[in-house]
């Protein structure tokens, strides 16, 4: 094929340049020279040509390879993608707070206290079982000599079905309220967790049982359980903590919990509208246990809630109202006559609150907020004979404004002034630093 493209271009090179009649020899040698390397110009044209199809034919040959592996490469690429998607399996979080308070009557009465840390880790066993742990140290430190604790505040189980219904088993915290199981210091306004939701209903509170949740309609959420419960046995009439906090006082946090009284909890939640939540909860279960010589056997404690949150727009408003019961005191509160804490038969309290984002720059987002709440601790008693022993007083009013100042998603700094309308020896200043990541 070579040859003839070689002899059809020296014909083509003859005919296009006749040589002319008168010509000498020397001169015909001169052109036919030209020819000649004309000629050898034409054949590295047709080598370098040639080269140029076979570079091309391998080429042609590596893409076809290339696209006979695509499928299987492009599967693994999925795969990958899939499983980075899917993030690891063990996750690690947790939060904290630093806080400094200083009372407005007594300045030598300032403090500062590590409140808290806590670890979180959660572990994914696969796509629907999932296990949820939280390690808590309070006050700096832990040692038989100071105040500080060390506890486990949540260990549990969680499976999630097919229809969208989730269970767990362990020790979880009581959907109640909206501070309870939203309780890092970056999910709430004040340097200190509101009274209301730490003196009636005690922060964090959790029970060791079982656990069903899920949601049905448009935005409705349910929980509801088959857990432990409080144990009156542990009342001390002579002490101050269960006037502090009732149910704080008796609570039993899964530690060699008494379990011969049961107790059930139920809390229905609403989210139909963008920014608004409705709900409530209620829980109840005996707290005697059959606890030999105790004298409050059919002893029951009831609390229930109802609370409401609306963040239209920068605004930030919530409510909620609950109360509590312990029935069957008389026989007990007989034995406490003339103690300095009996226990309650009845004990409330309510607040309400509004923050408003009032600017925004970048990574910092500045909300002052007021609060204003009242709650009593000891609102009735059974069983105690008028002018023996403290009957019910006054709720205590408190009115808090402050500023929370978020630092990116995950750190705030607080500031606030609380005024108390009973106790005004307690009116202070608080300031805090906290973090959830």
């Amino acid at each position: 094929m070579h040859k003839n493209l070689i002899a059809i271009a020296v014909a083509a090179a003859f005919l296009g340049a006749p040589l002319p009649a008168m010509a000498g020899e020397a001169e015909l040698m001169q052109k036919i020279d030209k020819m000649a390397a004309e000629l050898e110009q034409l054949k590295a044209e047709l080598k370098a040509s040639v080269k140029k199809t076979d570079v091309v034919e391998q080429r042609q040959q590596e893409l076809s390879a290339k696209a006979e592996t695509a499928p299987a490469a492009a599967a693994s690429a999925s795969t990958s993608a899939a499983s980075a998607a899917a993030g690891p399996s063990t996750i690690l979080s947790g939060y904290g707070e630093i806080n400094y308070n200083r009372p407005s009557k007594n300045a030598a009465g300032a403090q500062t206290d590590l409140r808290r840390a806590v670890i979180a880790i959660e572990h994914r066993f696969d796509d629907k079982t999932k296990m949820i742990s939280e390690f808590e140290w309070e006050h700096g430190v832990v040692s038989a000599n100071d105040k500080g604790e060390s506890e486990v505040e949540q260990l549990y189980i969680e499976r999630q079905f097919d229809n969208g219904m989730r269970a767990k088993v362990g020790l979880f915290l009581m959907p109640v309220g909206l501070l309870n199981s939203n309780h890092e210091p970056t999910a709430y306004y004040g340097v200190e967790r509101n009274f209301v939701e730490t003196a009636i209903i005690p922060s964090t509170w959790r029970e060791v049982g079982i656990g069903l949740s899920g949601e049905f309609g448009n935005g409705f959420t349910w929980d509801t359980g088959l857990t432990t419960g409080f144990d009156l046995s542990k009342w001390d009439a002579t002490a101050e903590d269960g006037r502090e906090s009732p149910l704080g006082s008796i609570h039993q946090e899964g530690q060699l919990a008494k379990s011969r009284d049961l107790s059930v909890h139920g809390a229905l939640n609403w989210r139909g509208v963008p920014g608004l939540l409705l709900g409530g909860s209620v829980f109840t279960g005996k707290a005697g246990h059959k606890t030999e010589g105790f004298a409050a056997q059919d002893a029951r404690v009831t609390l229930w809630d109802l609370h409401g949150r609306y963040t239209p727009g920068h605004w930030d408003l919530s409510a909620l109202y609950t109360r509590g019961q312990i029935s069957h005191t008389e026989e007990l509160n007989q034995t406490f006559v003339g103690a300095v804490t009996p226990v309650p038969s009845a004990f409330a309290g309510w607040y309400t609150q509004a923050a408003y984002q009032l600017y925004k720059s970048g990574d910092y987002t500045l909300s002052p907020f007021v609060r204003y709440e009242q709650f009593n601790t000891a609102k009735s008693y059974s069983g105690v004979p008028q002018g023996v022993s403290p009957t019910s007083g006054p709720d205590e009013k408190v009115a808090t404004a402050g500023v929370n100042l978020r630092v990116g998603e995950g750190v705030v700094l607080k500031a606030d002034y609380q005024k108390f309308n009973e106790d005004t020896a307690r009116d202070r200043l608080n300031l805090g630093m906290g973090f959830s990541y």
